[in-house]
């Protein structure tokens, strides 16, 4: 269909568009693309130019089709009236645009801001009046070189990477509008296989390719963006949880991240991770490590359970935890092992994390196909320079999401270097290389076969916590039992449950103040009594931040079906379904505040080398020193090993 528009010389581009977008029925003037090229091939961006100045005089014909992803009415509009230029509108097919994607809302919210960093007027050099402007005192892009240079940033925002992507168009300020803004998707994800149905007339791989189908070389370099910038745990005791486990039995523990993600203030156009709850999954433990399958169908349904409970607590996945930590034997000191020297992660949690971020993809409508990188973090709790227990966060780049998508890397057996597949039949492997400085200070490039170091997949985050913390869970003085934790007593039972709930029951508020534990509710709701429905009260329950409705809220979660037949079957918990004696209060047993917020540690409270340290005052049960198991207090030698006391 073909349109008239008259316009004028001295108006803009952008004016143009505004008249066009009712005759096209497109949802707003940015879902419209320009062209002077049949083909469209060439889009016109630079919206704020006259017409004149684009060189387009009366009569000259302009094409232009609404982007799928704008999800445009059906029909083009009708004919408006007189003109100078015309313009034929049809509508954008292209299969690689995603018809619509849902992002996070923290997204939504950072393409409204356009970042800009405002400085203020420097007396040493600005010599200009208060209402002036000069180099010394302009604003800055949140991409600015120097900028991140002088604040010592190594990894600009996701939305400063997108803004200096974007500045190439002419784009800047509120970007929230339809997609794409006039301009193809800016964001490609590196995808390392080969291209199925090749067009090229040869026969399909692993029988045939040609260099249209085959991927291309690799060039291992540091990213310059990440992201999520920040890790802030709600609240330090989440770790500290997580290190009572080592703690009772010097074995490492891995935890899943459950959280939000919210803007971080202290970072231009920055996101951060907040975490709420760690669930600690069904794992096997060692003195040096976890096993745990992840890929495995128990894994997933578990937690496709957790997350059910999670969702309706208003949190997500949003990463991943686990221990590394050894004592020295000294007090107050811990083994500081992960450095420059050595190794920030393995090898092997390289690849783990690489997995885990393409199982759970960032979505991005700048992205052709969707998705852009991953928003799933890492964190690792292991010694510091001082020997005091901290906390690194980590990513891998989108390069290493790609290669382990494309099967190309396996881990060393040096944790600190990955290695690069062999090829097969099956398996095409490119070139891989990657840039180093040389003992002459001059950079070379290298080939990544057979192996090369993880420090170039990798791409650093913050961590902290808040000084003034408001979590969304409160474990209270007497804390449900964390899940998985048999070895070391911690069990979970309905016997256990009939006891945590004693007392309880004939007061909204202590009930109240039971459903703020996350490891409670998955424990509840995996027993199968409560319905989804059930379920999801309960999770409004402690979302609920008004505490009047939230305990309307319980008392109607009180009367449910669901509940009533949960208190049937704790009414038939027999005594021996209590477990050991201190499996409910656990966390009694276990020397606390072995964590902060800033990384510190009470190592005093620590396992030596020789066993455990059980705090003062505990008479209940004693550590084995030759196998680490938590026995009662009357037997003179260990249930486990069969070994003596002493």
């Amino acid at each position: 269909m073909t349109h008239r528009i008259e316009m004028e010389p001295q108006e803009s581009l952008t004016l143009l568009l505004k008249r066009l977008a009712p005759l096209m029925k497109a949802p707003t003037p940015d879902a419209i693309l320009l062209t002077n090229d049949p083909g469209g091939h060439k889009i016109i961006a630079e919206f704020e130019k006259s017409i004149a100045s684009l060189g387009l005089k009366h009569g000259d014909m302009l094409y232009a089709k609404i982007a799928e992803s704008a999800r445009p009415s059906e029909e083009p509009g009708s004919g408006f009236g007189n003109a100078s230029i015309q313009v034929s509108a049809s509508k954008d097919d292209g299969t690689s645009r995603p018809s619509f994607v849902k992002q996070d809302a923290v997204d939504y919210e950072l393409e409204k801001d356009d970042g800009i960093i405002k400085r203020k007027r420097d007396p040493a050099f600005c010599k200009h009046g208060a209402n002036a402007m000069c180099d010394y005192c302009s604003s800055l892009d949140p991409y600015d070189k120097e900028y991140l240079a002088k604040e010592n940033i190594k990894h600009m925002s996701f939305f400063a990477y997108l803004r200096q992507v974007l500045s190439q168009y002419k784009i800047s300020g509120d970007i929230s509008g339809s997609m794409p803004r006039n301009v193809p998707l800016p964001l490609d994800n590196p995808d390392y296989r080969v291209k199925p149905n090749c067009k090229n007339g040869h026969p399909a791989w692993p029988e045939g390719i040609c260099s249209k189908c085959q991927p291309p070389a690799i060039s291992l370099q540091q990213q310059t963006f990440r992201v999520i910038d920040n890790v802030e745990f709600a609240t330090p005791e989440l770790v500290n949880d997580l290190l009572s486990f080592w703690r009772k039995s010097s074995c490492q523990r891995f935890g899943l991240l459950y959280g939000h993600y919210s803007r971080a203030a202290d970072m231009p156009l920055g996101i951060k991770a907040v975490v709420e709850a760690i669930y600690e999954p069904k794992q096997s433990w060692e003195t040096d490590g976890v096993k745990i399958a992840v890929e495995s169908i128990e894994f997933e349904e578990e937690v496709k359970r957790v997350d059910a409970v999670a969702e309706a607590c208003g949190i997500r996945l949003i990463g991943m935890i686990f221990t590394d930590v050894e004592s020295t034997g000294e007090a107050d000191k811990v083994v500081y092992s992960r450095h420059a020297n050595s190794y920030f992660l393995t090898a092997l949690e390289c690849r783990l994390a690489a997995y885990m971020q393409c199982k759970h993809r960032n979505p991005s409508r700048w992205a052709n196909g969707g998705h852009f990188g991953s928003k799933f973090v890492t964190c690792c709790v292991s010694g510091d320079e001082e020997g005091i227990i901290g906390i690194r966060a980590w990513q891998v780049s989108n390069s290493a999401m790609a290669m382990q998508e494309a099967d190309l890397i396996v881990p060393s057996n040096a944790p600190s270097k990955m290695c690069v597949q062999e090829a097969t039949k099956t398996r095409y492997v490119p070139d891989v290389i990657y840039t180093y400085v040389n003992e002459y200070k001059r950079k070379v490039s290298a080939n990544a076969k057979p192996a090369f170091p993880v420090e170039y997949l990798l791409v650093a985050l913050t961590q902290g916590s808040p000084l003034d913390p408001h979590p969304l869970f409160s474990r209270g003085n007497k804390p449900f039992p964390i899940e998985n934790r048999d070895h070391v007593h911690q069990t979970q039972t309905l016997g256990i449950l009939k006891r945590h709930l004693e007392g309880a029951q004939t007061s909204p508020e202590a009930l109240r103040q039971v459903f703020m534990d996350f490891h409670f509710l998955v424990y509840v709701s995996s027993l199968g009594f409560l319905s989804q429905e059930e379920v999801k009260l309960a999770g409004h329950i402690v979302r609920e931040p008004d505490v009047g409705v939230s305990l309307r809220l319980v008392n109607t979660l009180v009367e449910s079906g669901g509940w009533q037949t949960l208190l049937l079957a704790l009414q038939e918990a027999s005594a021996s379904d209590l477990g050991d004696a201190g499996a409910g209060s656990a966390m009694e047993h276990i020397t606390e505040a072995g964590f902060s917020g800033t990384g510190g540690a009470d190592s005093s409270q620590r396992p030596s080398a020789g066993g455990i340290e059980q705090g003062e005052g505990d008479q209940q049960s004693w550590a084995c020193r030759h196998c680490t198991f938590v026995n009662s207090a009357g037997q003179d030698s260990c249930d486990m090993c069969a070994l003596p006391r002493d």
